[in-house]
């Protein structure tokens, strides 16, 4: 395993692989699934589509660098109960524009401007506007600039004003640095704050889509988002996005939307193939992380979520499926390495030796 990480310890839902007599000054990467539901449906109250990237040493609990991946619903909720404020956040990425990865980012910058309007600004970072062929365009710095118009409307930006003038005037928009690229098929920085960076790629799934990889000196993530494969349908070699793949190699660990093949059209279940198509089977991305050489396997977006008899309204089964279905399936792909069926709140911390 990359980094010489020697043994793996779970603890209260959290994987640890650290190096053996690793002191508490070593360095440390933690990544923790924020939400795991997948798509705009709701299951047992799970959270919307986030991971949160922490980076430091084992003393101060890897947190001089902390990244917040996509921010669904509940995304607040979630940083609360990891006891990391807001306003600790030095950035945003947002893998494409869809509710369900974006949902929770008013409640955060709002929270944020109530507490924290004297700064810092967090930077949000996120592919350029982009026209679809269809003619519409996805944009995350509009998405950015209106955060807080529905509170404007009706009022609360200036009522809360009026009790402290000290939040900044033009609400929780004026606390974001954005940081837009466009994005390629080709590798590229799109921030930097010490040892860490973040590269990015274009990958399909909608227009705007990418995905993201963070390297430290304790190891690297890759944020596949709900990348699928350039081709819209078979045939095709696999459902997963080359682009990732690239992305991946030699990373320790790749969390990725999943799609199990129980809602494929050759079921029962009736999920549109389209939507079907453009996410990555459990079993293609074992076998994309096999050839990565990726060491960790973290599932998260999960369609249909664990034990979840419908997704949405289409029919999964009575008892529906089992993380153990999902962990079959990946292994299907020939992927021998250690697979996270995600649910909300999983951690694998990794630790420099």
């Amino acid at each position: 395993m990359k980094n010489d990480l020697m043994r793996s310890l779970t603890v209260a839902g959290t994987v640890f692989l650290s190096g053996a007599g690793a002191a508490l000054a070593a360095p440390c990467l933690e990544v923790t699934l924020t939400g795991t539901q997948g798509g705009p449906p709701v299951f047992q109250g799970q959270a919307g589509s986030g991971t949160l990237v922490r980076y430091g040493e084992e003393a101060n609990n890897c947190s001089d660098v902390v990244l917040q991946f996509d921010a669904g619903r509940g995304t607040t909720q979630q940083l609360s109960k990891l006891k990391v404020p807001v306003g600790k956040l030095d950035a945003i990425f947002l893998t494409h524009i869809h509710t369900d990865h974006t949902d929770g980012l008013s409640e955060l910058m709002q929270l944020r401007w109530h507490f924290n309007s004297a700064g810092p600004k967090v930077d949000l970072v996120c592919n350029s506007d982009v026209v679809a062929p269809k003619g519409y365009t996805m944009s995350c710095a509009r998405l950015a600039a209106s955060i807080g118009d529905t509170m404007i409307a009706a009022g609360e930006i200036a009522q809360r004003l009026a009790e402290n003038p000290k939040r900044l005037p033009g609400g929780p928009a004026d606390l974001f640095n954005v940081m837009t690229f466009d994005g390629a098929e080709q590798i590229q920085t799109v921030w930097e704050q010490g040892d860490v960076k973040v590269t990015a790629i274009a990958s399909r799934h909608i227009a705007g889509h990418v995905s993201f990889r963070v390297d430290t000196p304790a190891g690297s993530v890759v944020i596949g988002g709900d990348a699928g494969n350039d081709l819209p349908k078979p045939p095709r070699a696999s459902s997963t996005s080359a682009q990732v793949e690239t992305l991946s190699e030699g990373a320790d660990i790749v969390v990725h939307s999943v799609i199990h093949p129980v809602m494929g059209p050759d079921g029962s279940s009736g999920f549109p193939p389209p939507i079907y198509y453009r996410q990555s089977t459990a079993t293609d991305l074992g076998s994309m992380a096999k050839r990565a050489g990726v060491s960790n396997l973290m599932l998260t977006h999960l369609i249909p979520p664990i034990g979840a008899a419908k997704q949405g309204p289409y029919p999964v089964s009575d008892t529906g499926l089992s993380k153990q279905d999902y962990i079959d399936s990946v292994r299907e792909g020939g992927f021998e390495g250690q697979v996270i069926v995600g649910t909300d709140l999983a951690t694998l911390r990794l630790v420099a030796p």
